[in-house]
């Protein structure tokens, strides 16, 4: 689904947040791998499950025409600074639900992008009758765990080791959940 773009503006840094096109897989295809790379707070390490240009042409053409999908991306002076995207399920028993994923290059952390594009695809999930929002998250992200209870998650489950990052060690993934209230019959 395609939204109308919404500037902000933190700390002195202008972006705008508004629907992927297919000109920006190029550049999506290289800053999701350099994300990958900056943090252990991903799934991926740099390179692994590696989306080409294609690919992301691909997602976005799927997700503009998908009522249950959403890929949005934080633009600061025509760059990608970090993108989200909401992928809803085509089965009926799962119909009402998507599922969450954002990331955003490390040096603009501190602009409250992850948080705009959270808060933004909320607002789309909540004006489109989605009834629930899932999410996976690293245990050791404590400043995203804080930002998803803000805007309304719940913890759901614990999947105990799932994660072996570099320091030897494994952790565990939190699922967590927000229930849009509204839509509930």
């Amino acid at each position: 689904m395609i939204i109308k773009s919404k500037e902000h503006i933190v700390n002195n840094l202008n972006y705008i947040i508004r629907s992927a096109v297919e000109e920006d897989a190029k550049e999506l295809s290289k800053v999701r791998v350099q994300i990958d790379g900056e943090t252990e707070n991903m799934d991926r390490e740099a390179g692994e499950a590696f989306i080409d240009e294609t690919g992301f042409k691909e997602l976005i053409n799927k997700d503009s025409m998908s009522s249950r999908n959403i890929f949005l991306v934080a633009e600061v002076n025509g760059k990608i600074a970090g993108f989200s995207r909401c992928e809803g399920s085509e089965l009926k028993r799962s119909g009402h639900k998507v599922e969450f994923g954002v990331c955003v290059l490390k040096e603009f952390w501190g602009f409250a992008i992850g948080k705009n594009l959270l808060a933004q695809s909320i607002q789309w999930a909540d004006s489109n009758h989605i009834k629930k929002i899932t999410l996976n998250v690293l245990e050791t992200n404590e400043k995203a765990i804080k930002l998803y209870e803000q805007n309304g998650f719940e913890i759901e489950g614990i999947l105990k080791m799932d994660k072996q990052l570099s320091d030897g060690n494994y952790y565990s993934t939190i699922a967590m959940g927000r229930i849009n209230d509204n839509t509930l019959r």
